[in-house]
C-alpha cells in the first residue's frame, strides 16, 4: 500500500523521528485520535481505518476537508495549477495578502483557501506557518523559482485514504476532540512544545502556555483512567517531567530545522510519554 505523507511542512513535524515514534505505538488498538494533527506524519504512517483528527488551525483542517471531498479536491487542484503557473515573488505576496481584507477573505470558497494554504507553505521562507496577532499569514517569500504543490501523487494518495476509511475531521479544542475516546482506542498528543525559557504565567509564541500544558496532562490522565492507550510528544523540560512522572517517559534526540529562531535549531532532547509498556 502506498502511504501518504504530510502535504505541508509543519513546525514540530514528526517525519524525521517517525521510526522512533512507531516503536511506542500499541500493537493493536481500535480507533485512532490525533488532536494536534498538524501535517499528519504519524496518521499517514499508521493509516488507521477509523480515526478522529483535529487541529486548532482552521485553515489547515480546511485543507484536509477539501482533500476528502472529491469535487472540492478537483477544484483545489485547479487552483494549485494556477498558483504553480503564476508563481513569482509579486504573485506570492498578492496571494499571501488576501487575508488582510477579512470580509473578502471570509467570502473566499473553501477550496481556494485550501489551495492558498498549500501554496504559501510550499513557496514561503523555510516552510514556516506563522500568523501575526491579527491572524494574518506573515512569512516572507522563499525565493524559489518553481514550487511543487502536489509532491508527485501524494495529494491523490491522501484523497484516497481519507475517502476509503472512516476519518472524522474536526477543528475544536483538543479536549473536545477526544471526548468520545473509549477503552482500547489510541490517542496521540503532539501539542505545541513546552519550553524551560518561559515563566509559568507567560505564553509561548504559539499561544499554548504552561496552563494549557497542565490542562493537557489532566486530559492525558483521564484518558488513561478510561483505558485508552495514550502517547504524547514534548520537549524534555522540568514541567513536562513533573506532569507525567507517573507515566513512562522515553527521552530521544531530535533535529529541528524549521524554527524561525536560528538558535533553536539543531539537535534537541524530546520525550515520548506513554501510559503503557511496549
Amino acid at each position: 500500500m502506498i502511504k501518504g505523507k504530510p502535504f505541508v511542512k509543519w513546525a514540530g513535524g514528526k517525519r524525521q523521528i517517525i521510526d522512533k515514534l512507531k516503536q511506542y505505538v500499541p500493537d493493536e488498538f481500535n480507533a485512532y485520535y490525533e488532536p494536534f494533527v498538524g501535517g499528519g506524519a504519524l496518521l499517514f504512517e499508521l493509516s488507521p481505518k477509523n480515526a478522529v483528527i483535529n487541529d486548532s488551525n482552521k485553515e489547515l483542517m480546511n485543507v484536509y476537508m477539501c482533500i476528502k471531498d472529491d469535487k472540492k479536491f478537483d477544484l483545489m487542484c485547479h487552483e494549485l495549477n494556477k498558483h504553480e503557473r503564476e508563481h513569482c515573488e509579486e504573485y506570492y505576496y498578492k496571494i499571501r495578502d488576501l487575508d488582510r481584507d477579512k470580509n473578502r477573505f471570509n467570502r473566499l470558497s473553501d477550496y481556494k483557501r485550501a489551495a492558498r494554504t498549500i501554496y504559501l507553505n510550499k513557496a514561503c521562507f523555510n516552510g514556516l506557518y506563522r500568523v501575526n496577532s491579527k491572524n494574518e499569514f506573515n512569512v516572507p517569500f522563499g525565493k524559489k523559482e518553481k514550487v511543487n504543490t502536489y509532491e508527485g501523487q501524494n495529494l491523490g494518495v491522501i484523497c484516497g485514504y481519507l475517502n476509503y476509511n472512516n476519518i472524522k475531521i474536526l477543528s475544536v479544542d483538543f479536549e473536545e476532540a477526544v471526548k468520545d475516546a473509549k477503552k482500547n482506542d489510541f490517542v496521540y498528543f503532539d501539542p505545541p512544545y513546552d519550553s524551560d525559557t518561559t515563566t509559568f504565567n507567560s505564553y509561548t509564541e504559539n499561544g499554548f502556555g504552561k496552563e494549557e500544558q497542565i490542562r493537557l496532562s489532566k486530559v492525558f490522565r483521564n484518558l488513561s483512567n478510561k483505558g485508552c492507550f495514550v502517547m504524547l510528544s514534548n520537549h524534555n523540560t522540568k514541567l513536562v517531567n513533573e506532569l507525567y512522572k507517573d507515566f513512562n517517559i522515553h527521552v530521544i534526540k531530535a533535529k529541528r530545522n524549521i524554527n524561525a529562531n536560528g538558535s533553536k535549531r539543531g539537535k534537541v532532547e524530546e520525550v515520548i510519554i506513554t501510559n503503557f509498556e511496549k
